[in-house]
């Protein structure tokens, strides 16, 4: 017979000491702009999911995936000036 039993770990998975770092703070909110962009990409193509979308709805969507593509573009560019020593590429 097999009982049933709540794990303990599962109920506490909020523990103190599982809390995110400064560091992954940091990364976190260095990422936003990218997260952000990827959200407004999402609204727009979820607006169009239960309609043909009109002309309107795919000029939002173009200028989302540019944000999208800009924002990861200046946070690669961000996170290589950071890594690299002296500056150098």
């Amino acid at each position: 017979m097999n009982h049933i039993v709540t794990v303990q770990d599962a109920v506490t998975a909020f523990a103190p000491w599982m809390e995110p770092t400064d560091a992954e703070l940091d990364a976190i909110e260095s990422e936003m702009p990218a997260i952000l962009a990827d959200v407004d990409l999402l609204d727009a193509q979820i607006v169009t999911l239960d309609r043909t979308p009109t002309e309107l709805d795919e000029r939002r969507i173009r200028r989302a995936r540019r944000r999208v593509l800009a924002a990861r573009r200046d946070l690669v560019n961000r996170t290589a000036d950071a890594s690299l020593p002296g500056g150098a590429a």
